[in-house]
């Protein structure tokens, strides 16, 4: 059985192109996800995934140069190993290709549904669209909740660390910005609807544990933008910018409260056509005045 004609073809790509898909509606799903796993996976505030029978989805390359992680018993998380974005996942018993909505081109025809694990949501991110909440999953979904471990704060810093605890650090001090960046690199990278990065102090920041290699990419051609992950479980983690004696700190992992939301939405004027922003931080179409 083929698709609806009607039905809406897109096709998705990793941050480097190294991974591309085909996935075809109609479309049966679209949730925001805030649990701890989605945040420290992406590096993002939730992660926006939208849902499509089996049958409609195709790769069309680069389906092994992905990595595969099992983040609980049941679940596992795909990533592309020379970028680090998150790649869909095929669930066979539920007839699901679960795709990340950031790395999609185009219009899907469906809008997020409801946010699903706000029990988890970053202290630093408020919602403020009218969506229906889930303290975990949906009662529809018939399972249970996720836990993570409870990381206790420490006075003066704020910890982080990536989905399989291999990567940790802490950072000092208070961020020299922070922003939502709503560019079509910044959703493919971080695999979500945008990009939520706090930017803080080369001196300020320090990995407290490194027991893999941290993954890096930077785009050709750009001066500065790239992105790094821990090559286990494809968490985000901090980039670190020497040239510019700064690190780009994605706040998604970040394990303790930084005290501070992000202060602005940029490049809106590329953002995702299925969200929308809700809330009244400042809006800049593209980058923000110096």
């Amino acid at each position: 059985m083929s698709p609806s004609p009607s039905a809406p073809q897109l096709q998705g790509s990793c941050l480097c192109g190294a991974v591309t898909y085909q996935i075809s509606g109609p479309f049966n799903m679209m949730v925001h996800c805030h649990c701890s796993m989605c945040r420290k996976h992406h590096g993002a505030a939730f992660a926006t995934f939208v849902g499509a029978p089996l049958m409609g989805f195709k790769w069309l390359s680069g389906q092994d140069q992905t990595v595969s992680y099992a983040s609980s018993e049941k679940g596992r998380r795909e990533f592309c190993k020379h970028c680090g974005s998150v790649t869909p996942t095929l669930i066979e018993q539920m007839d699901l290709a679960l795709v990340p909505a950031g790395n999609l081109e185009g219009d899907p025809g469906i809008r997020p549904q409801s946010h699903v694990f706000v029990g988890s949501k970053a202290p630093w991110y408020t919602i403020t669209d009218d969506l229906p909440q889930h303290e975990e999953f949906p009662p529809e979904f018939g399972v249970g909740g996720v836990t993570r471990p409870v990381v206790e704060p420490r006075e003066g810093a704020v910890l982080g660390s990536c989905l399989c605890n291999s990567i940790t650090y802490e950072i000092t001090g208070k961020p020299l910005r922070s922003a939502n960046c709503h560019c079509s690199r910044c959703r493919r990278g971080r695999s979500a609807a945008h990009a939520s990065n706090l930017f803080y102090k080369l001196d300020d920041f320090r990995f407290t544990r490194q027991d893999v290699p941290i993954g890096d990419y930077r785009v050709p051609g750009t001066k500065y933008f790239g992105v790094s992950w821990c090559t286990k479980c494809g968490g985000a983690v901090p980039r670190v910018s020497k040239e510019r004696n700064a690190v780009v700190v994605p706040a998604g992992p970040l394990d303790t409260d930084p005290g501070v939301q992000p202060a602005m939405h940029i490049y809106v004027g590329n953002k995702a056509c299925w969200f929308e922003i809700t809330d009244t931080t400042p809006q800049f179409e593209t980058a923000p005045p110096v």
